[in-house]
């Protein structure tokens, strides 16, 4: 069986590639330059700088890795090609809560670029699930583990409009 495709906008991209290159070029080198450091105080097995480096070295290593396997199965979003008649990953929405009659915005991103402090809900996640494929005006029901929720379609647009 093949490896998941991680859906990214082309934000998403950028912003792992720059994360990658910044832990190849510099954290890379900052790392070989504390172990070298740590070193040339003489004993290493009661060097707690000398751990500390390789263990940070051990968690850059793994990161780097990671990113390297994200991006290897990375499928772009085209967010030029967004229909905006209909919600999907690459759309940002304004939804209103029919209960509440409060207005909430989010970006629909694949899995991996999900942060909800941002707005970005994940396509995966029980909210960006319900509205995927729904239109303007549209209620939409969403069932999660406080209960269910209906929210209104107010407006989609590409994620790239302001």
């Amino acid at each position: 069986m093949g490896e998941k495709k991680n859906i990214l906008t082309y934000e998403g991209l950028k912003a792992y590639e720059d994360e990658l290159e910044d832990l190849r070029v510099n954290k890379r080198r900052e790392i070989a330059e504390k172990i070298k450091e740590a070193v040339a105080q003489g004993d290493l097995s009661e060097n707690a700088e000398y751990d500390a480096a390789k263990d940070e070295q051990r968690d850059v290593e793994a990161r780097i890795e990671e990113l390297e396997n994200l991006l290897k199965n990375a499928e772009v979003v085209d967010e030029d090609e967004i229909d905006v008649k209909t919600i999907g990953i690459g759309c940002k929405v304004k939804l209103q809560d029919v209960k509440k009659k409060t207005e909430v915005a989010y970006k629909i991103v694949g899995s991996s670029e999900a942060n909800s402090i941002k707005g970005k809900i994940s396509n995966e996640s029980p909210v960006g699930r319900a509205l995927l494929g729904a239109k303007k005006n549209e209620i939409v029901e969403v069932e999660t583990q406080a209960g269910i929720f209906q929210y209104k379609v107010l407006k989609i647009e590409r994620a790239s409009a302001s």
